[in-house]
């Protein structure tokens, strides 16, 4: 299905239950793909260059909705991803600046978006008559801690959310990690990935060789030159309490309930991860029943059908994927 992929791909999505995968590119163009069978199944003529897309239909949707961002406007446009070229509906003042990001959360069917003079934007999808949520615990935004990216002239550039829906995870193009409680809008945690802070903390106490330091913070700053620090992503793990993203470091994984970090993945790796997946379940499916005493026991055999967390990840001006696996092959 990638030969149908012409040109710059400017965002991919997939929707929630992971049935349909889109993407958007300067070809004015949406692609929609049935990822089960691996094929394209529409494509939508835009009729302008798009930004960001997202999904924006829960299981159970009449329609298979999908929004995407004319890149050089705050305009977003919903579509039916098994449709034509009509929108169903055109958001035309929710946004005065280009998006950089939309989100859907699928537990409080929920999207939010962000633009980069730092607004963010909480709305529904076509059951809801793209509506602002009754579903949370806010309705004037100065109750929440919403304009935070606005006071600090900064954006999102990531967001994800944790499984049970509660918690918003962002990435900010001032390099801060901001958790919030998605029901308020409250601010939960706050942390500092800033270059400023990588040097105090290695002249603090030595992180990397002198040597080594000083190539990882040329990259950086490379980065931020061609403006690649909008392409990091954050996550959450399945169990909500710990997140994910790259750093100079290596991959950071934070306890947001303890406040501390827990590990850096990939320290001593010479790549700069940017994207990243995480996979937590079982690689090998047993067909027979597991039993207790299977369990207690130093069974080799086991080792095949227990978790093994696995983080697929990119890095910078690298054309292949990276895994970082607990069990070795």
């Amino acid at each position: 299905m990638l030969t149908f992929l012409i040109g710059v791909i400017e965002s991919i999505a997939v929707s929630s239950e992971g049935a349909l995968f889109c993407s958007v590119g300067d070809d004015k163009a949406m692609k929609v793909f049935d990822v089960v069978n691996f094929d394209m199944i529409n494509m939508l003529k835009l009729g302008y260059y798009p930004g960001q897309c997202e999904w924006v239909y829960c299981p159970g949707d009449a329609i298979s909705s999908v929004a995407t961002s004319e890149k050089s406007t705050g305009k977003i446009f919903i579509y039916d991803g098994r449709g034509n070229n009509q929108p169903l509906h055109v958001f035309d003042k929710l946004h005065t600046s280009s998006l950089t990001q939309i989100r859907l959360n699928p537990v409080y069917k929920v999207v939010v978006s962000s633009d980069k003079s730092g607004m963010i934007e909480y709305w529904t999808g076509t059951p809801h008559e793209y509506k602002f949520p009754k579903n949370v615990n806010w309705e004037y935004k100065t109750d929440t801690d919403l304009y935070e990216f606005a006071k600090c002239k900064a954006y999102p550039s990531s967001i994800s959310f944790s499984p049970d829906g509660k918690k918003m995870a962002t990435l900010g193009s001032d390099r801060k990690v901001r958790i919030f409680r998605f029901l308020t809008g409250k601010l939960m945690r706050v942390f500092d990935e800033s270059l400023s802070m990588f040097t105090e903390l290695q002249q603090m106490r030595q992180q990397l060789p002198d040597m080594e330091f000083g190539r990882r913070m040329a990259v950086e700053r490379e980065l931020e030159k061609v403006d690649a620090v909008r392409l990091i992503n954050i996550i959450f793990d399945e169990t909500g309490h710990f997140v994910l993203y790259g750093t100079m470091l290596g991959i950071k994984v934070i306890n947001v309930e303890t406040n501390r970090c827990i590990r850096i993945l990939g320290k001593q790796e010479n790549i700069r991860v940017m994207q990243l997946a995480l996979f937590q379940g079982v690689a090998k499916k047993h067909r027979a029943a597991i039993t207790i005493e299977m369990k207690a026991s130093e069974n080799p055999v086991l080792q095949n059908i227990q978790a093994d967390p696995t983080v697929i990840c990119t890095a910078f001006k690298k054309n292949r994927f990276y895994m970082v696996c607990v069990v070795s092959a």
